[in-house]
């Protein structure tokens, strides 16, 4: 799976590092990459905004009847 932002390949590189990773984790991450241009960050995806609900409608009062 390649690189989506510089910020991952740093991630990655800070974890190759640590020793948490493997070098050809690391390798193979950056191969399948290749030599595209990263963006700095990825944003999220938007979600999608749930539609608002409706307002109970209010009933009409009664007209009362006069004396």
């Amino acid at each position: 799976m390649p690189f989506k932002s510089q910020a991952q390949r740093r991630k990655f590189a800070q974890l190759l590092v640590e020793g948490k990773i493997s070098n050809q984790t690391f390798e193979e991450w950056n191969r399948e990459t290749g030599g595209a241009q990263l963006p700095e960050r990825v944003k999220p995806k938007a979600s999608p905004k749930s539609k608002p609900k409706p307002k109970p409608k209010r009933r009409a009062k009664r007209a009362t009847r006069g004396k």
